[in-house]
């Protein structure tokens, strides 16, 4: 509709600036962006449920790293779909986020480093579970006083 109405009142691509052309090209409807999400969370859900069955399969530590850090790499780029990757990239560095983004990112890199390179099984089990950790951490952090929340009940169950 906008690009309608810019074409009827006479103004051209042309005096449109290089990242507005690319956001008008590239924006997708609502529905398609709702269900790519869940196309992506769904598949995230999958391959770290497919990766933690093969942990059981005998040499299956590499397809487990691979498949579980895959795993949470597509849950977390589903969100890219509802809020657009430049706004999920920002909001990842937030101050409130930093942490919680930068031991995630570590964690995906060491686990395949672990099971990949260093043949380490219990290392790349110990990465998972941090990869779990951080990515509960860094989700919780989107709902009010969820981390909070959380904190008050470890810190009563520790009591």
């Amino acid at each position: 509709m906008e690009k309608l109405r810019r074409v009827l009142s006479g103004q051209d691509d042309e005096e449109q600036g290089l990242t507005a052309q690319v956001l008008d090209a590239s924006s997708l409807s609502f529905n398609t962006r709702l269900k790519w999400f869940a196309i992506c969370f769904v598949c995230g859900i999958f391959f770290s449920i497919l990766g933690t069955g093969l942990l059981w399969v005998p040499g299956g530590i590499k397809l487990f790293a691979l498949f579980y850090t895959l795993g949470n790499i597509a849950a977390l780029a589903s969100t890219c779909f509802l809020m657009g990757p430049m706004k999920q990239l920002k909001k990842m560095f937030e101050t409130t986020r930093l942490l919680a983004t930068v031991v995630m990112l570590l964690c995906f890199i060491f686990t395949l480093c672990a099971a990949l390179w260093w043949h380490k099984k219990a290392l790349a089990v110990l990465f998972c579970v941090l990869q779990f950790l951080s990515m509960t951490w860094y989700s919780l952090s989107y709902i009010p006083y969820a981390r909070d929340a959380v904190i008050k009940c470890c810190s009563s169950l520790l009591s």
